[in-house]
């Protein structure tokens, strides 16, 4: 148990040191100098960099920004909620702000806002992916809209970060302009699908219902030729009153062909429902961790 917990962390350690890296780099090198906005501490600092460059030479830095802004949120968390809610994220931040601090400028990554604003989500997409992954965060807009949701609970924490979220980029509308915040909010939208996607692992699955008078026979055969397992829940139509066995079956994106080939070719009368499963746990798919 004890060699669990070391890998365990040693694992958390190279995901956020990792991750604190990527975005990093998507932030000093792509972001900032587009001027693109994308919400949290780190568009909060991009922000102050390019206000302050009037009395400061290239303005305060990026990493400055991130740890002061940062300080008194993790100081109301220790208070409010501990050290051991804190730790990994304190981790993260810190190391956040060196890498910010140490990482050379490379001056835009390309011209094209397009290009920028799909390679920036990509890098800071995958960056936070993987601090997630840890169980951390990199402080910031979340931690201070957990806060908020300690005060005011009717309120959801999603609801109180889009908020946040949303002035910091109102806020870049009105430094960089409207035509530099629409990048920037396309930019949001394919972050959080970036994060979606390293958290999910891309493991999308397909669930079927299949309400057949044939369910016995295309049970064995979903076993027998797709190796799938297959549960029948019972069910009554509400019309005809008759009882009705509903097959419960997931199967990977690549099978759901093969099942509705099979399926048609026992019954082509089946009413067959076919929907997206995010994740799937357990034998013959993702394993327990």
């Amino acid at each position: 148990m004890h060699r669990e917990k070391k890998e365990s962390a040693f694992r958390d350690f190279i995901l956020i040191v990792a991750g604190c890296t990527l975005l990093a780099f998507g932030v000093k090198s792509i972001f900032d100098p587009s001027g693109l906005v994308t919400g949290g501490i780190s568009g909060l600092s991009i922000l102050i960099k390019d206000l302050t460059s009037e009395w400061i030479p290239g303005g305060i830095p990026l990493w400055a920004t991130t740890l002061c802004l940062n300080a008194p949120l993790f100081l109301a968390a220790f208070f409010m909620k501990g050290f051991r809610y804190i730790k990994k994220t304190l981790f993260a931040t810190v190391f956040l702000s060196l890498v910010l601090a140490v990482l050379p400028p490379w001056g835009g990554v390309s011209d094209d806002p397009l290009l920028t604003a799909v390679f920036g989500a990509l890098f800071c997409g995958g960056g936070m992916g993987l601090v997630f992954l840890a169980r951390a965060t990199t402080g910031g807009t979340d931690m201070l809209a957990d806060l908020i949701h300690q005060k005011l609970p009717h309120y959801s924490i999603a609801q109180i970060m889009q908020v946040l979220d949303g002035l910091i980029v109102l806020a870049g509308a009105y430094v960089f302009g409207i035509h530099t915040a629409l990048y920037a909010a396309m930019a949001i939208f394919l972050m959080a699908k970036v994060v979606d996607a390293i958290i999910d692992g891309l493991k999308f699955s397909k669930l079927a219902y299949i309400i057949s008078d044939r369910y016995e026979a295309i049970g064995q055969a979903v076993n027998q030729e797709l190796d799938r397992g297959a549960t029948g829940l019972y069910g009554r139509g509400v019309y005809s009153q008759a009882d009705k066995k509903i097959l419960f079956c997931v199967v990977s994106k690549k099978e759901i062909v093969d099942l509705k080939e099979l399926v048609y070719r026992y019954d082509p009368q089946a009413f067959v429902i076919v929907s997206d499963v995010r994740e799937v746990l357990g034998e013959g798919f993702i394993q327990y961790r």
